[in-house]
């Protein structure tokens, strides 16, 4: 009943939103990989030979070093916007802005291809130079700017996340983490970031610069051009100014305060999430190719049927409860990769032990099983 009570309805909105996200983004990105499998087999059936670098070249993998340098870039970046925001703001709203279109419009497409699909062909329709577009692509795109034009307008919370939310969705999908030993690099690293920007930063720079950068709005672009062009005072200048989506808030049920929750608590854990998800996929062809082969002896059938995408999970549910039961005990803004990765990789690594996968899904679980099975089909 305590905790229950540290929790009211916008926490709730929070977990069921960032948990939807997460299984959305994983699908999606498990869906795009089923894509390019086919394109692939179409292409090589269609050539006659084998191009071992065919891969989509929109999708990026991040290696051990890049994962290394990861929270380094993101605490460059953090002081880079805590020490010159007022500099930088304008600039940074608007690469926002376009990150945001074009990640809404991905969130956005399969519902404009399920509406396009009775009444109009899948062909593309060209635009010289900027390529060619389905029409649930275009239809997507144009709805995506309206929101971003509506939000820039008005400044409304709940556009702010929509945005947001594609944002998360996008980078799940397009982001993958190869191998378990990159995702304990990561997520170790993001946590000793987040630890320390959330509870040290204030003893050096006399402020808490996470939770500042994270809450600080930035000027409107439609009021700072209006003030450079000298438009007067009544044009651009009853735009509202606008809290960036990189976080979700949602007001709690009296309105006296929101809850908020850092795309990065939700993207980076997703990471994860989707890699499970894949090495599930993977396990499962594995062992329909080997005539249903169980695992190990010593594991029992029920907790061989347990899938690690259910297992981390439900670890991301408990740690993302629990970072907000400590929020509201010590009324203090938390790191919630302190709670989110250990109540993630914890339990996966466990599993992975008792399981016997441990050692295939630590180093590039995927290479031997794409590469082999390609050689057999040619």
């Amino acid at each position: 009943s305590r905790a229950y009570s540290l929790v009211d309805s916008s926490q709730v909105s929070t977990f069921l939103i960032s948990i939807l996200l997460i299984v959305y983004g994983s699908f999606r990105s498990l869906n795009m990989d089923f894509e390019n499998q086919d394109k692939e087999k179409d292409n090589s059936s269609t050539a006659g030979s084998f191009n071992g670098n065919s891969t989509n070249n929109s999708i990026q993998t991040i290696d051990s070093t890049q994962a290394l340098f990861l929270p380094i870039g993101a605490s460059v970046s953090l002081l880079v916007m805590f020490f010159f925001f007022d500099s930088v703001q304008v600039v940074f709203t608007i690469c926002t802005a376009v990150l945001a279109t074009i990640a809404f419009a991905f969130l956005l497409l399969p519902m404009c291809q399920y509406l396009t699909r009775p009444c109009s062909p899948q062909n593309k329709i060209s635009f010289g130079c900027c390529g060619r577009f389905t029409v649930a692509e275009l239809l997507s795109f144009s709805l995506s700017v309206m929101l971003v034009l509506i939000w820039v307008l008005t400044g409304h919370w709940l556009l702010m996340d929509a945005l947001a939310m594609g944002l998360c969705v996008a980078m799940i999908a397009f982001v993958r983490l190869p191998s378990l030993k990159v995702s304990c690099l990561l997520l170790s690293g993001l946590l000793i970031y987040d630890v320390f920007w959330v509870f040290f930063s204030a003893y050096i720079f006399n402020s808490n610069v996470m939770v500042k950068v994270a809450t600080q709005p930035a000027d409107n672009p439609l009021d700072v051009l209006s003030r450079k062009l000298h438009l007067g005072p009544n044009v651009g200048r009853d735009v509202p100014r606008l809290s960036l989506p990189g976080k979700l808030v949602f007001p709690s049920s009296t309105g006296s305060h929101f809850s908020m929750l850092g795309i990065g608590d939700i993207v980076m854990p997703g990471l994860l999430l989707c890699f499970v998800l894949r090495y599930d996929n993977y396990k499962k062809q594995a062992n329909s190719d080997s005539c249903g082969a169980t695992g190990p002896g010593n594991i029992s059938g029920r907790m061989q049927k347990v899938s690690y995408f259910h297992c981390t999970l439900i670890g991301y549910f408990v740690g993302l409860l629990t970072a907000t039961v400590a929020s509201r005990i010590h009324r203090a803004a938390q790191p919630a990769l302190l709670y989110l990765v250990p109540f993630t990789l914890l339990p996966l690594l466990t599993m992975a032990y008792l399981k016997g996968d441990l050692r295939r899904m630590w180093s590039e679980p995927f290479h031997s099983k794409s590469s082999s099975s390609r050689f057999l089909e040619v």
